[in-house]
C-alpha cells in the first residue's frame, strides 16, 4: 500500500510540481511550499532524488536570490525553512544524504550559505528592489533561521547523549545500534517518515561510512575546482587522490560522465591538449562514443553534448580528426575516407557558428556551404541532398551542450566572500541555477527532470541513510560555522534592534555548546571569542544594552557549558574580571592598585578614596588614574584597558561612562559568584581547565602595570575552598596547576602581591589541613610544595620571613593532621637554616626546637623520611654562623632526637634474608649523609641521626667537632645496647669509620706526595685534618667503643687496627703518641680475649707500618746523593757575603740546604714513628707474652730485626751524615738522632731476646732464640769495635792457615768519643746479656764471639762499665771454662 501511494506521488505529485514551479501566482507557490514541507517531513526516504531536485530549485532559488526577490515569494521560503530547520533529524538527515553524498547538491551548505547572503543583505553600491524595512525584515528572518539551524544541532546531539537526562553525558562513540531516530512529527499529529516507510530502501549508517563519504566528495570537489582553473594539475590531482584512474580510459569516462562542476569549456580545453598523456585521454574519450547507423550531423551533435570546444584552432584539428576517424571506424561506408569526415566536421562547425552567432552579420546559405564541401569525397563531391538536408539540420537545430551546464560562480559571491573573510571557510557550492531560468515553463526541461529521477532511481544515492553517532555534527559545523559567525557578529554589530540582537546571542550560546561539547576547540574558542569582545567590558564607555546581553550570555555560556569550554574558560574569566573592576569604579570603592602599588603616600590614598561614583558624578572631570584608563578604553586583548592611551578625558566622556555603569547593575554580584560556585559541579576535565584559566587571567592582573588587581586571586582561593572535597587524583591535578600559579606570584618583585599571595596560599593550608590524612599519601606534601620552592628561590626576606611564620603556624595549630607535610615543613626550615638574615635563622629554630622538644611522637608516626628530614634540618642548623648557641643547641637536639628513639625502643634488629643471614642496606643522600633503606626497620630512624652527626665531625669549627664527637659517641655508648650485631656491624662501617676516613686517604697523599716531589714542601704535611686534642678524643671514643661492644664489633676489629697503625705512621708527634697510647690500651683491655688469628691480624698490621714508610724513605734519601753544601759552615758565610746580585751559586747553595733541612725533617719524623713502633711491640709482648703464639713471636722478630737493620744502615751513609752535619750547623739546626735511633733499635731487640729466653723457654727453644740473641750481641759488639777504628784481630783463612791481621791503633776524635760514649750502654748490655747465658750455652757460643772480646778488650773507652763487663765475662765466664 505505501509503495503504491509513494509510487503514485513520484508519478503524479512530483509532475504536478514541477509543472507549476515557476507560475508568479503567490498563493500557488505558498501550496508548492506547504506541499513540499509535508514530503519532506514525512516521506523524504522514499523521496530522496526527487527533494534533491525540488529543494534547490523551491527554495534555493529564491533563497539565493539577494538584489531582486520577490518580497512575500522569500518571506515564504524563509518561513518554510524555519519549519524546516526546527526539527533536527530533518536538518542531519539532509546532511548526511545531499551533502555527504557525491552525487547529490550540497543543499545544508546552501541553506547556510544563502541565510548567510541574506542576513547580509545586498552588497553596498548593488541595486536592489527591496527597501530598507523589507531589507531588516529579511535579515532578521535569516538570523531566525540560522539560530534554529543551530539549536535544532544542539538539541540532536543533546538527544543522543542524553545530555540533561542522565549524571553523565554518553561519549562520542560510534553508535550503530537500531535506535528510534524520532523527527519532529507535523502539527498534525501524523508518524514520522521512518516509522511510516519502514519497507523504504533506507540504512542505518554510522559516523565513518559518513565520514568518509563527506571527504570524498569535499576531495572530489577540490579535483573539479583545480580542473576548472588548470585542468591538467587537476588531473594529476584526481589521479593522486585515487578519485580517478591513472589509466587514458579511466580518465576519459570520468570527463565523458561530466561530473557536477566540471567545466565543459575546461574538458573541451584539455581534450584538445597535444602533450602525451592529454591526447590519449582524448582518444580514449572520441573512442567510447559508437556512431553505428548515426546520421553525420546526429553524430556530430551527440559528440558535442559533453564538452565546449575550444577556441584555439589546433586543438580543435586535433579532436575533430579524432571525431573523424572514429565515425568513419563506426560507418565504414559512410566516406571514402576519413578525410571527407574530417573536412566535413570541419564545415559543419563553422556553420553552426554562422547561423548561430548574432555578431555575424553576412550569413552562411546553403549554396555557399555546399560549395565550400565540393570535391572533399576524394575529389568527388558528396551529394547536394545529402549537404542540403545537414545545412537545414544545423540551420534549424543548434549544436550546444546540455541544458544543465555549469557556471561560474558570481562575481557577488566572490566580493562577499572577500568583504567577510570568509574565503577558506565557507565551502560555497559551485553548481547554481540561474536565477531568471524559467523552470517548469518549457515542457524539454521537465522531461530533461523526470529522465534525471529515472536515472538517479537504481543508483547508490538512491540509498536514505540514517545516523545515530554525533560524530556527524562535526562535519555540519565544519560548513556552517563560518557563515554563522559571520551572519551573527555583523547582525549584533550592525544592529540595536534588541530581538536582533537576543536571537544573535542566542545563536552564539547554541553554537558554543554544540562545538564545546564535540571538542571542536577553534569553533568553539571563535564564537566565544566574539561574545566576549561583544561585551565591549575593554571599552565600557561605548557600551549599550545589547553589550550587557552579551555579558548576561557570557555567564549563561558558563553555567550552562562549563564542562566542555577548556582553553575558552580564559575568555569568559576575563570578562568576569572586568566586569567587577568596573562595578568597583561604580561602587566608589578603592582600587586593589591602592594597596598593592609600593607607594603609600597620603595623596595615594586620597586619590584613591575618592574614585566613587557620587564623586564622579559631583566632579566631572576628576581625573583618576583607573577610572580614567577605563574610560579611555583598549582593545579586548589588552591585559589592561587604557595601558597605551595617555592624555585627560572629557567630562562628557565620564558621564556617558557613568550611563554605561548604571546598565550593568543589571548583573549583581550574586550571579558573577555563582559562576565560581558553580565550579563544585564541574567534572574533573573541567574544573582543571577551569583553574587554568583563572591563574592566567589573575596573573593578568597582577602584572598590570598602571591598576594591578586581585580579584581572580580572590577566586582562586574561593574554588579552591569549593573543590577541596573532590577526590585526591582530580584534586593533586588541580593542585598542580595552581601550585605553579603560587609559586610565579610569589616569587613577584612586587612585594605587596607577594604577600598578598602567601597569606591566600595560608589560608588554603589551614583549610587543607583540617583534613586527615591517611599513612603513605604524598597530598600534604605536594600542597605544602610552594612554600618549599619560594622559600629556596625567593630574595625577599620580608617574604622568607613571613613563609617560616606561615609554616610555624600552621604546623603548632594543625600538629595533629600533619603526615606527609612534614617533609615540605622540614625542607623550609632546612632553607631557613641556611639564610642570610638572622631573623629567619632564629624564628625557624625556635619552631624546630618546640617542634623536637613537645611533638616529636608526630615525627616518628610517619615514613621514616620524615625522621631523616628532621634530621637534615637539625644538621643545616649546627652551620648557622650567626649563633654557636644556635649550632651547639642543634646537636644537642639531635642528641635529644636519639633518646627519644630509645625511649620509644625502637630496637633495630634488620629482617633476615632467605639464607638466614641479616642484610644492612646503605645509600647517601643528595647531601652526603648515608640513610639506611629499609623503611620500616627501626634502622631507618637511627640511620640518619648517626650519619649526620658523623658528617658534622669533620666540620671547620672545632667547637661543632667536638660536639658532635661527643654526641655521637655517647648516642652509641648509651643506646647501643638495642643495636643488632647486623645494625652495629652497619653503623660501624658507615657512622663511625668514615669518621677517621680523612686519616686514612690523606696519609696516603702524603706518602704518595712525599715519593712524588721528595724535595718540595709537601702540601699534606698534616696528614689529621682535626686538631691534636680532637684526634685524641675521637680515636680514645673509637677504642672505647670497640672495647665496650667487642663481642658484637669482633669482625671490625682490623678496620680499628688499620686506623691506629695509621695514627702510628702519622708526621706529627701528637697524632702518633695518641695512636700508641690507644693501641695499648686496646690490646691491654682485650688481650686475653684476643685469638691467635686476632694478634696476628694486629702484629702484622704493626710490621706493614713499620715497612710501609721505609720505600718512600729510602727514595728520600738518594735525594741527597745530587745535593751539594758547603765544606763548613765558615765557607758558607764568606760566600753569602761575597754575592750581591744575580743568581749566583750562592742562591744554589741556599735551596740545596733547604732540601738538607726538609730531609732532616722527614728524618726525624720517620725515626719518631719507628721508635714508637718499637715502644707499642715492647709493650705488647711484656703484657702479654702468654697469649703470643711461636707464629706472633716471629712477626715480633721480624718486626725488631728489620726496624734494627734499617737504623743500621741509617747510620752507615757516612758522606750523607757530614752533609746533614754541615747543614744543620749552618742553619742551626739539631741533627737527627740516628745514633739514638739505633741504640734504641737494637736495645729493645736485645731486651726482647733475653725476656723470651729467661721467661718462655719453650718458645726459646723451638725458635733456638739464643743463637739469634748471641747473633744480635756479636752485632752490637762488631758496631762498636767499626766505631772506635782499632788494631783489632781480623781472621783470615787462606788454606789451612789462620792469619791474623793487626791494624794500628789511632787516637781517638772528640766527635768519636762523644759517639762512643753514646753507644757504650748498648754494649754493656749486651756483654751482660753474653754473661747472662748459662754456662754450656755459653761455651756453645764462645767461639763466635771470642775475637770481638779481645779487640774490645784493646780498644779505648770512654766509660770504665766496658771493662768491668769484660773483666767480668773474662773471669766468671772464660775463666771457668778455662779451668775446667
Amino acid at each position: 500500500m505505501s509503495c503504491r501511494f509513494l509510487n503514485a506521488i513520484k508519478q503524479y505529485l512530483c509532475l504536478s510540481l514541477l509543472k507549476n514551479s515557476a507560475l508568479s501566482v503567490m498563493s500557488i507557490f505558498q501550496l508548492l511550499c506547504s506541499i513540499f514541507m509535508s514530503l519532506i517531513t514525512k516521506y523524504r526516504s522514499g523521496l530522496k532524488a526527487e527533494i534533491g531536485i525540488f529543494f534547490p530549485m523551491l527554495i534555493l532559488r529564491v533563497l539565493e536570490n539577494i538584489l531582486q526577490p520577490s518580497f512575500v515569494q522569500k518571506m515564504t521560503v524563509l518561513n518554510l525553512l524555519e519549519k524546516i530547520v526546527g526539527d533536527p533529524q530533518i536538518i542531519i538527515d539532509i546532511f548526511v544524504n545531499y551533502d555527504c553524498d557525491v552525487d547529490s547538491p550540497n543543499i545544508f551548505e546552501r541553506i547556510v550559505n544563502g541565510l548567510l547572503k541574506t542576513a547580509l543583505g545586498p552588497p553596498s553600491g548593488s541595486t536592489t528592489t527591496l527597501s530598507a524595512v523589507q531589507d531588516v525584515t529579511f535579515r532578521h528572518e535569516s538570523v531566525k533561521c540560522l539560530v534554529g539551524i543551530i539549536k535544532s544541532m544542539g538539541a540532536w546531539m543533546d538527544g543522543q547523549l542524553k545530555i540533561g537526562h542522565s549524571d553523565s553525558p554518553k561519549s562520542f562513540e560510534n553508535d550503530t545500534s537500531a535506535e528510534s531516530h524520532s523527527t519532529s512529527t507535523a502539527e498534525d499529529g501524523t508518524l514520522a517518515d521512518c516509522e511510516l516507510h519502514p519497507e523504504m530502501n533506507s540504512e542505518l549508517s554510522d559516523a565513518a561510512t559518513v565520514e568518509q563519504r563527506r571527504a570524498y566528495k569535499i576531495e572530489l570537489l577540490k579535483g573539479v575546482s583545480l580542473f576548472n582553473r588548470k585542468p591538467s594539475k587537476g588531473i594529476e590531482f584526481l589521479i593522486n587522490t585515487r578519485k580517478v584512474g591513472n589509466t587514458p580510459e579511466e580518465v576519459a569516462s570520468f570527463l565523458k560522465k561530466n561530473t557536477t562542476g566540471l567545466n565543459e569549456t575546461m574538458i573541451g580545453d584539455y581534450l584538445g591538449e597535444r602533450e602525451e598523456f592529454a591526447l590519449k585521454v582524448m582518444h580514449a574519450y572520441v573512442d567510447s562514443f559508437n556512431f553505428k547507423s548515426m546520421d553525420f550531423g546526429e553524430a556530430i551533435r551527440f559528440f558535442l553534448r559533453g564538452f565546449r570546444l575550444p577556441g584555439e584552432a589546433q586543438k580543435i584539428d586535433r579532436i575533430m580528426e579524432k571525431f573523424a576517424e572514429r565515425y568513419c571506424k563506426c560507418n565504414p561506408n559512410s566516406f571514402t575516407s576519413a578525410d571527407t569526415a574530417y573536412v566535413l566536421a570541419y564545415s559543419v562547425i563553422m556553420l553552426n557558428t554562422d547561423a548561430h552567432n548574432n555578431m555575424v552579420k553576412d550569413k552562411m546559405t546553403k549554396s555557399d556551404f555546399i560549395r565550400n564541401n565540393r570535391g572533399i569525397n576524394d575529389g568527388k563531391d558528396l551529394p547536394e541532398e545529402y549537404l542540403g538536408a545537414l545545412y537545414d539540420q544545423i540551420v534549424k537545430n543548434e549544436i550546444k551542450m546540455n541544458a544543465d551546464s555549469s557556471v561560474p560562480q558570481s562575481k557577488q559571491e566572490n566580493s562577499l566572500n572577500k568583504l567577510l573573510g570568509l574565503d577558506g571557510i565557507l565551502n560555497l557550492v559551485s553548481w547554481k541555477q540561474t536565477e531568471d531560468k524559467p523552470l517548469g515553463a518549457n515542457g524539454l526541461l521537465i522531461r530533461h527532470i523526470q529522465e534525471q529521477f529515472k536515472a538517479k532511481s537504481g543508483k547508490s544515492e538512491s540509498v536514505y541513510h540514517v545516523v545515530s553517532d554525533v560524530s556527524i555534527l562535526r562535519f555540519m559545523v565544519e560548513v556552517c560555522w563560518g557563515p554563522m559567525l559571520a551572519a551573527f557578529s555583523v547582525t549584533l554589530d550592525q544592529s540595536d534592534d534588541r530581538l536582533a540582537t537576543t536571537h544573535c546571542l542566542l545563536g552564539f550560546r547554541h553554537a558554543v555548546h554544540v562545538t564545546a561539547v564535540l571538542g571542536m576547540q577553534t569553533q568553539r574558542d571563535a564564537f566565544v571569542t566574539s561574545v566576549a569582545k561583544f561585551t565591549f567590558l575593554h571599552c565600557a564607555a561605548d557600551m549599550k544594552q545589547k553589550n550587557v546581553d552579551a555579558v548576561k550570555a557570557i555567564i549563561t555560556i558558563a553555567i550552562e557549558d562549563g564542562n566542555h569550554l577548556q582553553e575558552a574558560w580564559e575568555h569568559i574569566l576575563t570578562c568576569l574580571s572586568r566586569i567587577e573592576h568596573l562595578q568597583l569604579l561604580g561602587e566608589g570603592a578603592p582600587t586593589d592598585a591602592s594597596f598593592l602599588s609600593v607607594s603609600n603616600t597620603e595623596t595615594d590614598e586620597k586619590m584613591a578614596k575618592s574614585a566613587g561614583l557620587q564623586s564622579l558624578k559631583n566632579k566631572g572631570t576628576l581625573q583618576n588614574l583607573a577610572v580614567m584608563a577605563v574610560v579611555r578604553g583598549g582593545s579586548y586583548d589588552s591585559a589592561s584597558v587604557g595601558v597605551n592611551n595617555s592624555g585627560l578625558v572629557s567630562p562628557e566622556q565620564i558621564n556617558h561612562f557613568i550611563a554605561n555603569l548604571n546598565l550593568l547593575e543589571q548583573i549583581g554580584s550574586f550571579e558573577l559568584n555563582h559562576v565560581f560556585a558553580h565550579s563544585q559541579r564541574l567534572n574533573s576535565e573541567a574544573i582543571v581547565a577551569f583553574v587554568k584559566a583563572l591563574c592566567k587571567v589573575s596573573i593578568s592582573e597582577l602584572q598590570s602595570p598602571t591598576d594591578p588587581r586581585v580579584f581572580s586571586l580572590t577566586k582562586l582561593v574561593e574554588i579552591a575552598h569549593y573543590n577541596m572535597n573532590r577526590i585526591r587524583l582530580v584534586w593533586s591535578r588541580m593542585w598542580n596547576v595552581l601550585s605553579d600559579f603560587f609559586v610565579s606570584v610569589g616569587l613577584s618583585e612586587n612585594l605587596s602581591v607577594a604577600i598578598f599571595v602567601m597569606d591566600s596560599l595560608r589560608q588554603l593550608a589551614m583549610k587543607f589541613l583540617e583534613r586527615e590524612e591517611l599513612a603513605n599519601y604524598n597530598f600534604q606534601n605536594e600542597f605544602l610544595r610552594p612554600f618549599v620552592i619560594i622559600m629556596w628561590k625567593s630574595n625577599s626576606t620580608e617574604i622568607r620571613e613571613l613563609i617560616v611564620r606561615c609554616i610555624s603556624q600552621m604546623v603548632l595549630s594543625r600538629v595533629r593532621n600533619v603526615k606527609s607535610g612534614w617533609k615540605s615543613v622540614f625542607s623550609v626550615f632546612t632553607a631557613a637554616a641556611a639564610d642570610e638574615h638572622k631573623n629567619v635563622v632564629l624564628l625557624a629554630f625556635e619552631t624546630m626546637e618546640k617542634i623536637v622538644r613537645e611533638y616529636f611522637p608526630y615525627i616518628t608516626e610517619t615514613e621514616a623520611a620524615t625522621f631523616t628530614d628532621c634530621v637534615r634540618c637539625l644538621i643545616k642548623f649546627t652551620n648557622s654562623r650567626f649563633n654557636s648557641d644556635v649550632s651547639l643547641n642543634a646537636i644537642a637536639f639531635l642528641r635529644f632526637c636519639a633518646f627519644k628513639l630509645a625511649e620509644g625502643g625502637l630496637v633495630c634488629t634488620y629482617k633476615s634474608s632467605d639464607d638466614g643471614s641479616s642484610v644492612s642496606t646503605v645509600i647517601k643522600d643528595d647531601s652526603g649523609v648515608q640513610s639506611f633503606t629499609d623503611i620500616d626497620d627501626p634502622g631507618s630512624y637511627w640511620g640518619p641521626l648517626l650519619t649526620g652527626l658523623s658528617k658534622l665531625t669533620s666540620d671547620s669549627r672545632l667547637a661543632i667537632r667536638k660536639s658532635s664527637l661527643e654526641v655521637l659517641f655517647n648516642i652509641l655508648n648509651d643506646h647501643g645496647h638495642l643495636f643488632s650485631q647486623t645494625f652495629w656491624l652497619g653503623v660501624f662501617s658507615s657512622v663511625v669509620l668514615p669518621i677517621f676516613d680523612g686519616v686514612c686517604e690523606k696519609r696516603d697523599k702524603a706518602l704518595q706526595t712525599e715519593q712524588d716531589s721528595p724535595t718540595a714542601e709537601s702540601p699534606h704535611r698534616d696528614a689529621i685534618t682535626w686538631d691534636t686534642e680532637t684526634s685524641a678524643v675521637a680515636l680514645q671514643c673509637l677504642v672505647d667503643l670497640f672495647i665496650s661492644f667487642y663481642d658484637v664489633l669482633r669482625p671490625r676489629l682490623s678496620d680499628v687496627v688499620c686506623i691506629l697503625t695509621r695514627y702510628l705512621t702519622s708526621s706529627i708527634q701528637g697524632p702518633a703518641s695518641t695512636g700508641v697510647a690507644a693501641l695499648s690500651h686496646l690490646t691491654g683491655e682485650l688481650g686475653s680475649r684476643l685469638s691467635e688469628d686476632e694478634w696476628q691480624e694486629i702484629l702484622l698490621a704493626l710490621k706493614e707500618a713499620a715497612m710501609s714508610t721505609l720505600p718512600g724513605f729510602k727514595k728520600l734519601l738518594t735525594t741527597m746523593d745530587d745535593i751539594k753544601v758547603p765544606h763548613n759552615s765558615q765557607s758558607y758565610s764568606n760566600t753569602e757575603t761575597s754575592s750581591d746580585h744575580g743568581l749566583t751559586n750562592d742562591d744554589l747553595e741556599d735551596d740545596n740546604l733547604q732540601n738538607v733541612a726538609y730531609v732532616v725533617s722527614r728524618m726525624k719524623s720517620h725515626i719518631s714513628v719507628q721508635l714508637l713502633i718499637l715502644e707499642v711491640v715492647t709493650d705488647m709482648y711484656r703484657t702479654h707474652l702468654q697469649f703470643l703464639s711461636a707464629a706472633n713471636v716471629n712477626i715480633i722478630v721480624e718486626i725488631f730485626s728489620s726496624i734494627s737493620s734499617h737504623a743500621l744502615q741509617l747510620n752507615s751513609e757516612t758522606t750523607m751524615q757530614k752533609k746533614i752535619q754541615i747543614a744543620c750547623s749552618i742553619l742551626e739546626l739539631s741533627e737527627p738522632p740516628m745514633i739514638h735511633f739505633e741504640k734504641e733499635a737494637y736495645q729493645n731487640y736485645l731486651d726482647f731476646l733475653q725476656y723470651l729466653v729467661k721467661k718462655n723457654l719453650s718458645i726459646s727453644k723451638e725458635m733456638n732464640l739464643e743463637l739469634l740473641l748471641v747473633a744480635v750481641c756479636e752485632k752490637i759488639m762488631q758496631i762498636y769495635l767499626n766505631c772506635t777504628t782499632v788494631n783489632h784481630n781480623v781472621q783470615q783463612k787462606s788454606g789451612e792457615k789462620v792469619v791474623v791481621v793487626t791494624h794500628w791503633t789511632l787516637p781517638l776524635s772528640p766527635a768519636k768519643k762523644e759517639e762512643l760514649a753514646a753507644r757504650t750502654p748498648l754494649l754493656v748490655s749486651a756483654l751482660r746479656a753474653l754473661s747472662g747465658l748459662e754456662r754450656d750455652s755459653f761455651r756453645k757460643y764462645i767461639s763466635n764471639v771470642f775475637l770481638l772480646l779481645v779487640d774490645l778488650v784493646q780498644s779505648e773507652h770512654s766509660s770504665g762499665e766496658v771493662q768491668r763487663v769484660l773483666s767480668n765475662i773474662f773471669q766468671s765466664c772464660i775463666g771457668t771454662i778455662i779451668m775446667q
